[in-house]
């Protein structure tokens, strides 16, 4: 096998007392670049994890034939092993403070104080070690301009939008010049330019040698892609080249149902009488940090019973925009911001905000801890809390199981939220910020790491319920096919300005 870069033999793969795979085989050649394809929960991310060295394999074998070719370029001492010439770059980020010691938190982007406590990405890409013995064509200069970081380099990386800190941690893969390159949902969070210029980003990486397998949607199989694997409850059912693949016998059944009757009895359940003439009213709000304008005079008026969904490109600003709405960003109290009727300053906590808000986005999934089971995440959307931090109360908790129930996720309620799928960690969010039945709800790209049946569900879900209230929605995606048919206003956001 003098071509094969790597295979795994009929491995068993456990991590904690959870057996992944069984008899699981797969191997690559030199060349060749995989798609992994299948249903959340299938287990694309846990074979790149398996490849990188995370979890044990208890039996079967897996083999790294390109070690032989580099071990001898490090040096003695150095801990060597060839998980050290793979890149996997997963959804969620793993950036540390300046002093190495803590982890980054939730709300910090939007503290002027504590934000200094981060690296610019100029000074993050100048940590990444190059990995010995392996090619050198990807310099600085070159993933900069490749993946449009020259306007980003001066930039705090806890600032950077979710699309923008996708491709800041591809081209932090890049700087290693790794022998094999893993991409787990690589495309999730992305605008629509980015993911245009993917197909040419991999074709560029393939061409310099790298091999790459990524996990994604069976919509989205870059053209360079060389050969397709589809996983199904923790095994490869089907192998082929990309040109043989046949992506109508995987595709996920369209059908769904969703219990009108059982949502419109949760929908009533501590439901609040308040009545507002604004759910939101924003007068030329300017938000500036050093010498960047971030959103430049913008007006937004949402009436009670609205639905909106916000647009725009990466770093356009639509995270600014709805931090002020939620209460995490304290230049509110500099604008003239009206949110339930009541002018920011005079004298609402951000408690009082946030109880009539339910609220998930990409940086909520980011830093939310994972420790609680998944019943206890969902309950704590009750207190506005980032976890349950007090007993459980029975009736709340069976709200919370109903809520799981809805969104078909309730065989995890009692699973730590960190042990289970991506997408199912974003549902339990969901269904967190759904429990109290708030009068207003942000949806900031909601679908991500969704396989289509879970998007379809979630969308109709959505749908019944702004048919069976009045509640508000502000809704944020880069996929046009993910906005809910509900959804009949927009306001499109460029470079910090309102694009009527």
């Amino acid at each position: 096998m003098t071509n094969a870069l790597l295979s795994i033999n009929k491995a068993t793969v456990r991590f904690l007392n959870t057996t992944l795979f069984t008899g699981l085989s797969f191997s690559i050649k030199k060349g060749e670049s995989w798609a992994l394809i299948g249903e959340s929960g299938s287990g694309k991310s846990a074979l790149l994890q398996t490849i990188a060295g995370r979890f044990n394999i208890t039996g079967g074998e897996i083999d790294y034939h390109f070690w032989n070719e580099y071990s001898k370029f490090f040096k003695a001492g150095d801990i060597a092993t060839p998980h050290k010439l793979i890149a996997l770059v997963e959804p969620k980020h793993h950036f540390r403070n300046l002093s190495n010691t803590t982890d980054f938190y939730y709300q910090q982007r939007y503290n002027s104080s504590d934000s200094e406590d981060a690296l610019t990405v100029i000074d993050y890409l100048n940590t990444i070690p190059h990995f010995p013995g392996t090619d050198t064509s990807w310099t600085f200069e070159r993933v900069v301009s490749l993946l449009r970081l020259e306007p980003l380099l001066n930039k705090q990386i806890i600032k950077l939008s979710n699309g923008e800190t996708k491709r800041l941690m591809l081209a932090a893969a890049l700087l290693k010049n790794p022998v094999l390159l893993m991409l787990d949902s690589p495309l999730t969070g992305l605008d629509i330019k980015t993911r245009e210029e993917f197909n040419g980003i991999i074709e560029q990486i393939m061409a310099s040698g790298i091999n790459i397998i990524i996990a994604t949607s069976i919509h989205e199989i870059p053209t360079a892609i060389t050969h397709v694997a589809v996983l199904s409850k923790g095994a490869i059912i089907h192998e082929s080249l990309k040109q043989d693949f046949k992506a109508e016998l995987f595709e996920q059944d369209k059908s769904d149902t969703i219990d009108t009757n059982e949502l419109n009895a949760l929908l009533n359940i501590d439901k609040n009488p308040a009545t507002y003439k604004h759910i939101v009213k924003m007068d030329k709000v300017h938000i500036k940090y050093g010498d960047k304008v971030v959103l430049d005079d913008v007006n937004w008026q949402i009436n009670p019973g609205e639905h909106w969904a916000l647009l725009g490109p990466n770093g356009a600003g639509k995270s600014t925009l709805l931090s002020l709405i939620n209460g995490d960003n304290p230049q509110a109290y500099a604008n003239n911001i009206i949110l339930f009727d009541k002018k920011r300053g005079t004298g609402e906590s951000i408690w009082d905000i946030k109880k009539k808000i339910g609220f998930v986005s990409p940086e909520l999934h980011q830093y939310f801890p994972t420790d609680n089971s998944c019943l206890q995440v969902i309950e704590s959307g009750y207190y506005d809390t980032l976890g349950l931090f007090r007993p459980s109360n029975k009736d709340r908790a069976e709200v919370a199981l109903r809520w799981m129930k809805a969104l078909e996720i309730e065989k995890y309620a009692r699973v730590l939220l960190k042990n289970i799928p991506a997408s199912a960690q974003r549902l339990c969010l969901l269904a967190r910020a759904l429990i109290k039945n708030p009068a207003l709800l942000i949806f900031d790209e909601p679908c991500q790491g969704m396989d289509d049946h879970q998007q379809l569900h979630f969308k109709n879900l959505v749908d019944t319920i702004c048919s069976l209230g009045n509640v508000t929605l502000i809704y944020v995606t880069h996929y046009q096919r993910e906005i809910p048919n509900s959804v009949d206003k927009v306001l499109r956001l460029d470079k910090g300005k309102v694009v009527f």
